[in-house]
């Protein structure tokens, strides 16, 4: 059963690969992006979708971070406030690896 897993994922992540490949063989043809100031690019279309991928996924990383940040500093504040009323003898100890590792 893990190997049939493993290989329809394999199958799945082929598909999308090929797929965004057969795109990008597809639109080859040259796009002008205008810019302010009379500038321009000049480059194949798939570059332009590219480029506006990469700028969606790092304005949305961006957008995240502070939101990121809330909850780790209300999570270390929770963490800090549980240790501190806690007596250490009821805390969980960790689990002992098993020899060899």
């Amino acid at each position: 059963m893990k190997h049939l897993i493993w290989l329809l994922k394999w199958i799945l992540k082929a598909a999308i690969f090929f797929t965004l490949f057969a795109f990008a063989l597809n639109n080859q043809q040259d796009a002008t992006v205008h810019f302010f100031f009379g500038t321009a690019w000049r480059t194949p279309l798939v570059l332009v979708v590219l480029a506006a991928f990469a700028a969606g996924l790092v304005a949305g990383v961006l957008a995240m971070v502070p939101r990121w940040w809330k909850h780790r500093s209300a999570a270390s504040r929770t963490l800090a406030t549980a240790t501190s009323t806690v007596a250490p003898s009821t805390l969980p100890q960790p689990p002992v690896p098993p020899h060899g590792l």
